[in-house]
């Protein structure tokens, strides 16, 4: 664990105005928590605001227009309506799992940013062991999808909630190794010197875009792609599949706990492309980082453009791609991304081990993750072209219990 900049400052100041050391860090780290919690409650509302906006665009749609200025007051609204809504709960519920569901699942998912480094010394705790720290309390709301589902008391929520299992679970998969050949070339699971570690400098200039993505782009796009099965997002969003299961795990929720879930997974969707940003784009690295007044914010404003603009990408395909079947989601999980993610992190352990220069090394990555992709494009062109005249049954009878025939137009006569 490692002290933060902000934090210093805070205890340093406090102390000098002669409160003991153990006080001091304890008033600095609850101001940290609740900018942090309150940051992310806040900004749910202006994701909520992008969601819509992006999405009313690309189906040649306004969106919301009216309340403030570009439709910025619509969502605060909307939050307005749900807390003012009558909370129902179901009488044959189970009340801890039933009331305990939401708030784990909004809490499950604040308290990620605490490891997310904002700029160059603004991070809650940048701790050496950040991304085993977001893997183990990533699953905080499986579970809590799964209290939902079996709280309720309700066989569509239930099912949903087996879904959460079969889903975020498998493609939590994916994800892990995506991010584990990030922490082989950078030999550290610290976000804040993963971040520092994707620093470009040429004649003392940092010009910050030494981005790990650029040299693995494959492991990039499997972590894209299992951030939208873990964030619920088309073409992943089978446990909220209104045909099948009305609306999922929540279906029993009402008013401000409903408004719980949707708050997580909004917020849930806005870290995982703060993560990605942080992976593979350098965070908060970029030109003019290094700078000794103005580098700070500049980082904090190339943290947040990478990471909205993520966010952005993600609302493109929730809007655009059609939802797979279950099967789909299932193969694809574990016969395209995880051989991929796997076959990827042999390649890179073996080529790390080589007696050649870095430049090499990375070159030789480089080119594996092009492979791979060239592998799991050709794997799912002969698919797509095998299921094209496919139906929607699980199985073809052998023969159909009743046959059409032609009218005989006389036989009246």
């Amino acid at each position: 664990m490692q002290g933060s900049t902000w934090s210093d400052g805070i205890v340093g100041l406090l102390t000098g105005l002669g409160l003991p050391d153990m006080l001091a860090l304890g008033i600095a780290y609850f101001i940290g928590a609740f900018i942090l919690v309150n940051f992310g409650m806040i900004s749910a509302l202006l994701l909520i605001w992008i969601t819509r906006k992006a999405i009313s665009r690309m189906q040649d749609r306004l969106g919301p227009n009216r309340l403030g200025p570009y439709g910025l007051f619509q969502t605060v609204a909307d939050a307005a309506k749900l807390i003012s809504k009558e909370i129902i709960t179901p009488s044959q519920s189970d009340f801890l799992a039933y009331n305990a569901a939401p708030i784990l699942s909004v809490f499950g998912v604040l308290i990620l940013l605490a490891v997310v480094p904002f700029a160059p010394g603004l991070v809650g705790m940048d701790l050496n062991v950040g991304v085993l720290f977001v893997v183990a309390l990533g699953s905080i709301g499986v579970m809590a999808a799964l209290m939902a589902g079996w709280g309720s008391n309700n066989k569509y929520a239930l099912l949903a909630g087996f879904r959460v299992v079969a889903q975020l679970l498998s493609y939590e998969i994916p994800m892990v190794l995506s991010i584990l050949t990030v922490v082989l070339v950078t030999g550290t699971m610290s976000f804040g010197r993963i971040t520092e570690f994707q620093s470009l400098t040429i004649g003392g200039f940092n010009l910050g875009i030494g981005w790990l993505g650029i040299m693995m782009p494959a492991a990039m796009l499997i972590f894209f792609i299992s951030s939208l099965a873990e964030a619920e997002l088309t073409p992943f969003d089978l446990l909220e599949a209104e045909s099948e299961l009305i609306a999922g795990f929540h279906i029993e929720y009402s008013g401000m706990k409903f408004a719980m879930f949707f708050l997580a997974q909004f917020v849930n969707a806005w870290v995982l492309s703060a993560l990605m940003a942080i992976l593979f784009l350098g965070g908060w690295q970029g030109p003019g980082v290094g700078l000794p007044v103005i580098g700070p914010i500049l980082g904090l404003g190339y943290f947040f453009i990478k990471s909205y603009a993520i966010y952005v990408l993600q609302q493109w395909v929730r809007g655009t791609f059609p939802r797979i079947r279950i099967d789909q989601m299932m193969y694809f999980a574990w016969k395209v991304l995880v051989p991929a993610a796997v076959g990827l992190i042999v390649v890179q352990a073996i080529a790390q081990k080589l007696p050649f220069p870095d430049p090499v090394i990375y070159a030789i990555i480089f080119l594996a993750n092009i492979g791979t992709i060239w592998v799991v494009a050709t794997v799912l062109q002969r698919y797509i072209k095998s299921a094209t005249m496919g139906t929607k049954r699980s199985f073809e009878p052998a023969a159909l219990i009743g046959t059409m025939q032609k009218a005989d137009t006389y036989a009246m006569y």
